[in-house]
Formats: structure tokens, C-alpha cells, sequence
């Protein structure tokens, strides 16, 4: 059994100095603009305290607890690719100087990156977004800069929200692998983290941390604080046969029925933690004298997406989100061996109509094979 240590709650202001005084830059969930968002953090006071989220199709708010948990919440509308894979990254900068050309290329923050409180879910898209980047042929340079030395502290999830579906995906709530530390969050008694490590810099932190062995019993609540998460998934998918359900399936009118919905807003990808589709802007300033390239997060939901020589091959709504959904659930297997779906739940979450991908799933299953009409 891997090295595991009972902190009180206080410790993790240790834990967080800890990685400040190695260097990183520490991020973490915190409280902005009525979410609970994803940014630095310097004590662990910033963490969104005794607060949790309330999540339905198209439905996102707080609600204050009745404890103090620091992790009594789901997931936002932020993931950890937004670091990792920044929605905007400047390439280059060209100027002139003189009658000669200069390209400067793009100074970045070469502090490492430490993130505390990533669910299960967001462990596996990350390693997802890893076989994207850095596991075929090519490596996204920018991306791995980033992702080198990044340390993860994840957090076993014991409040689920109403759009997740991790237990479907094979995806949590427990951290299985891919962590340096995972933290569970214990309220039996007294509050405190059962804090058990995953590497050997893991280890080396959580013993400059305060604390006492963890017990039997501290493991018991762990596990039974694991299995309630799991039966109160807010939202479950059959995940068996996907691609070749969606294959069978790719003229059933369920995909007209999504399309009157759908605004192709491309609120979904953006929200996702494993979608990584990008654009290439040029900006010049009006004198000519210096021009920028940057990367941008682009989405399939958008026309100009699949625009080539003579037009869109993509013009309509139900095309682009068929293209979406059965590239997350089916292709990806094709190409990276695995879903492209975690069941965080965001995409349903963060609609703006509410489409909910379980229950396109479910209605396209209900039908297959059959003469399937529009409900």
C-alpha cells in the first residue's frame, strides 16, 4: 500500500507552501464571477469554502454547505487543459528594425505548474490530451513545455453534480493512477484529508507535512465516502458498442432532432477537457511594421471549421454535432484508443438548450436497428 497520512485541515496551506517554495506555480479551484473556477492560488483560504454546485442540463449555480469541505463540488466550467492548452497562445512576433526583419518568439512563464484538487475524470482527460500531443508521431512543442513536471494533487470525488457520469466512462470517482498526491476529504469525528501518495515526489512532500498515520478507520470512511459519490451519479451512459452503435446509426433522424435544438455555439468543446481542435490568426498593425501569429481554440461546431476550397463540407447543424458526438464516443477509439469522453458532464452543463449526450446516446440505442422516428 502506498504511504498514506492523516492531515488536520489547516496542513494544506503546508502543502500549498510547500509548492510554492519548490518553484510552482499553484492552481486550484476558488470562486469568481458566481463558478468555481481554476486559478492561482497562495493559501489555501481562497479555496471555495463550504460551498457547492447545483448542475442540470443547461443549469449551473452555488448553494453554500453546511460544513466547511474545501472540495464539496463538482467540476466548473473550467478544465485543466485551459493551462495546459491555453485558449490563446501567441506563436510569434515579427517587427521591423530598420530595412531587417525580427521574429521574436513567444517568452512564456517557465515556472512549473502544480494543480490541486483534480477530480478522477480530469486525471483521465489530461492523460487523454497527453496521447493527443505528445503520443503520435508529432509533439505540440507549446504543450509540452507546459506539461513538463506538472505535479497533481487529485481529489477523491465525494459530491458528484447532476450532469455526471464518470462511473458510465470507467473514469472515477476514485483516483485510481497518474496522481503525485490524492487527497480524501474526511468529515467523520473531525475534518481532515487522508492524504496518500503516488510517486516519489509525492512521498518526499507529504513527509515535510504534519499529520499522523492513517488508520482503518480513516480508510473505511474514505471507501464509504467512494461508494455513495458512485450511486449518486447525477446522469449514466451505456458506454458498450459506441462506435459501432453511432456508426450504424448515421442517418438516424435522432441527429434532425438534436439539430432544432442545437445553436452550434460550440459551448460544449470549449468547456470539454479532452476537445483540443485549434485555429492559426495573423494580426498586423495598420503601418505594417510588426505582425503577430497566434493559436486559438476553435471549434467543429463552427462552419468556417471544415471550410475548404468551395465551401463548408459541414453546412448544417445536424452535420456538425454528429461530427462531434460520434468523433467523442466513436472515432476517437480509432485514433487514440479510447474514448474522448470522461463524463464530467460540462458539455450538458454548460448548453445553453441543455442537450444532454446521455440521453442522445439512450435514444439512438433505444432504436437501433429499427424504423426509428422522432420522438
Amino acid at each position: 500500500m502506498a504511504e498514506q497520512l492523516v492531515i488536520p485541515v489547516e496542513a494544506l496551506d503546508d502543502l500549498i507552501g510547500g509548492l510554492r517554495d519548490h518553484g510552482y506555480r499553484v492552481l486550484g479551484p476558488t470562486l469568481r464571477d458566481g463558478a468555481i473556477v481554476y486559478d492561482e492560488l497562495s493559501a489555501s483560504s481562497e479555496l471555495p469554502i463550504g460551498w457547492t454546485d447545483r448542475q442540470d442540463g443547461g443549469s449551473y449555480r452555488l448553494e453554500r454547505r453546511d460544513d466547511e469541505a474545501r472540495f464539496g463540488f463538482a467540476v466548473g466550467p473550467h478544465s485543466w487543459k485551459r493551462f495546459l492548452f491555453p485558449p490563446r497562445v501567441r506563436l510569434w512576433r515579427a517587427r521591423r528594425d530598420g530595412d531587417a526583419p525580427v521574429v521574436d518568439e513567444e517568452l512564456r512563464d517557465d515556472r512549473p505548474l502544480a494543480f490541486i484538487g483534480v477530480r478522477a475524470c480530469e486525471l483521465h482527460a489530461i492523460a487523454i490530451q497527453d496521447r493527443v500531443f505528445l503520443g503520435g508521431a508529432y509533439t505540440d512543442r507549446d504543450y509540452a513545455l507546459r506539461r513538463e513536471d506538472v505535479f497533481l494533487v487529485a481529489v477523491n470525488c465525494f459530491e458528484p453534480g447532476g450532469t455526471c457520469f464518470c462511473t458510465s466512462m470507467g473514469t472515477g470517482p476514485k483516483v485510481e493512477s497518474g496522481s503525485d498526491l490524492t487527497i480524501t476529504e474526511l468529515f467523520e469525528g473531525e475534518h481532515r484529508f487522508l492524504v496518500e501518495a503516488g510517486t516519489e515526489r509525492g512521498a518526499e512532500l507529504l513527509g515535510a507535512l504534519a499529520g499522523r498515520p492513517g488508520e482503518a478507520s480513516d480508510v473505511e470512511e474514505a471507501e464509504r465516502s467512494l461508494e455513495s459519490a458512485a450511486g449518486r451519479m447525477g446522469r449514466t451512459m451505456e458506454a458498450f458498442d459506441l462506435r459501432d452503435l453511432l456508426e450504424r446509426n448515421l442517418e438516424h433522424p435522432r441527429w434532425d432532432d438534436v439539430a432544432a435544438r442545437c445553436l452550434t455555439c460550440g459551448n460544449c468543446t470549449l468547456v470539454c477537457p479532452t476537445c483540443f481542435c485549434s485555429a492559426v490568426e495573423d494580426e498586423t498593425d495598420l503601418s505594417g511594421g510588426e505582425a503577430e501569429r497566434w493559436r486559438v481554440w476553435d471549434t467543429c461546431f463552427s462552419v468556417d471549421y471544415s471550410h475548404i476550397h468551395g465551401g463548408s463540407i459541414r453546412p448544417s447543424g445536424r452535420s456538425r454535432y454528429r461530427q462531434w458526438m460520434t468523433h467523442k464516443l466513436g472515432t476517437w477509439h480509432d485514433q487514440f484508443g479510447s474514448s474522448g469522453c470522461v463524463g464530467c458532464g460540462r458539455c450538458i452543463t454548460w448548453c445553453p438548450v441543455g442537450i444532454d449526450i446521455t440521453e442522445e446516446v439512450a435514444a439512438i440505442r433505444a432504436t437501433d436497428g429499427a424504423d426509428a422516428t422522432v420522438s
